[in-house]
C-alpha cells in the first residue's frame, strides 16, 4: 500500500508544479491560445470531417447530401481491402510499392547530399556566402514549377538526353524516361534536386553550433576526419537528424506535386513506375467521384503513418530527450 501512496504524493507534486508553471506563464498561454484554436480549427475538424465521410456512400449521386449521405459504416473500408473492382484500389498497389521505394531513396540522397554540402559550406573559402545562395536556388522554385520544368527535360528530345547522348556520350540512343521503370527515377531526381538545398541550410546551423575546441581536440589526440565525423558530428547532430528524418518520409510519402505536374498537370497518368498513393487516390476518388473510398484510403494512409511514427519515436526517443 506504501508504494501506491508514493506514486499518488508524486502524482500530486508535479501537477502541483504543472500548475503552478500554467499560473506563472499563463499571459504566454494566452497568446498562444488563439494560435492553437486555429490549428485546431484548420487540421483538426477537416480529419474528423474525413474520417466521416469514409463511413458514408458519398458519390456522385449523393454528393448533394455531402455529410448527411448514406451511413455505409466499414463498407468503404472492406470494399478497399478485398475488392479488386473497386476503383480507388485499381492501381494502388503499384502506387504503394513507388512510394515505398520512392520514400527511401529520396529521403537517404536528400539527408546525404543535404549533410555533405553542409559540411563543405561550413568550410571557410572565399566566395563562400554567394556559393551558400546559389545553392539554395532550387529550394525556391515551387514544386509543382520543378514537374513542369524536368517533365520537358526529360523528353525523348529534351535536354537531358541531349546531355548524355550528343555532349557526353554516355548512351548510345536517347531513351524514354517517362514511360516503364525509367519513370519512378523521372520522379525520384528532381525531388532529390529541389529538396536537398533545405537539409543543407538545416545541417549548416546544427554544423555552427558545435565548437571547433571539439575538433582540435581529437585532432591533438589523433584522430583523423572520420573518426572526427563518426565520434563528434554525428553523434551531436543527431536530434536534428532524427526530426528531420522524420519530416522527410511525411514529406516524402505525401507527395503530389511533382508527379501531378510532370504528367499532364495533374490530369495524366504517371504508368505503373510512376504513380505515388497520393496521385493515385487524388485521381482515382475524384475520377470516379468515390468520394467516401477515397476518405476511407485517406484516413488508412493516415493510420500507416502513425505507426510509422509510433516507430520512429522509439527509435529516436533517446536522442529527442536529451
Amino acid at each position: 500500500m506504501q508504494p501506491a501512496t508514493g506514486s499518488s504524493g508524486d502524482d500530486n507534486k508535479k501537477f502541483a508544479i504543472i500548475l503552478q508553471d500554467f499560473r506563472k506563464n499563463r499571459f504566454a498561454y494566452a497568446l498562444v491560445l488563439p494560435t492553437i484554436l486555429f490549428m485546431l480549427a484548420v487540421h483538426l475538424w477537416p480529419m474528423l470531417q474525413g474520417i466521416w465521410m469514409s463511413l458514408l456512400k458519398l458519390n456522385q449521386f449523393t454528393l448533394n447530401q455531402y455529410l448527411r449521405a448514406p451511413f455505409v459504416g466499414l463498407h468503404n473500408y472492406t470494399e478497399l481491402l478485398f475488392n479488386t473492382n473497386n476503383p480507388v484500389r485499381q492501381g494502388l498497389q503499384y502506387a504503394l510499392r513507388n512510394t515505398a521505394i520512392y520514400t527511401v531513396v529520396v529521403t537517404i540522397a536528400v539527408m546525404a547530399c543535404g549533410l555533405g554540402t553542409a559540411m563543405l559550406m561550413n568550410r571557410a573559402f572565399p566566395g563562400r556566402a554567394i556559393a551558400r545562395t546559389a545553392l539554395l536556388l532550387p529550394w525556391v522554385v515551387p514544386s509543382y514549377v520543378v514537374g513542369i520544368l524536368w517533365g520537358f527535360m526529360w523528353q525523348k528530345e529534351g535536354i537531358i538526353n541531349y546531355v548524355l547522348v550528343d555532349v557526353l556520350h554516355l548512351l548510345d540512343d536517347k531513351p524514354f524516361w517517362l514511360i516503364g521503370s525509367n519513370t519512378l527515377w523521372a520522379i525520384i531526381i528532381p525531388t532529390v534536386w529541389r529538396s536537398w538545398p533545405f537539409l543543407m541550410i538545416v545541417f549548416l546551423a546544427g554544423l555552427q553550433t558545435i565548437s571547433d575546441e571539439l575538433y582540435e581536440a581529437a585532432e591533438i589526440d589523433g584522430a583523423n576526419k572520420f573518426r572526427q565525423f563518426m565520434s563528434i558530428t554525428l553523434p551531436l547532430l543527431k536530434p536534428i537528424i532524427a526530426v528531420q528524418l522524420l519530416f522527410q518520409i511525411i514529406y516524402n510519402v505525401y507527395s503530389y506535386n511533382i508527379v501531378a505536374m510532370m504528367f499532364g498537370n495533374g490530369s495524366g497518368y504517371p504508368g505503373e513506375w510512376g504513380d505515388l498513393v497520393m496521385t493515385a487516390m487524388t485521381r482515382q476518388t475524384f475520377g470516379y467521384w468515390a468520394f467516401g473510398s477515397g476518405s476511407a484510403a485517406s484516413f488508412m494512409l493516415m493510420l500507416i503513418m502513425f505507426v510509422i511514427v509510433g516507430i520512429w519515436y522509439r527509435v529516436f526517443r533517446s536522442e529527442l530527450n536529451t
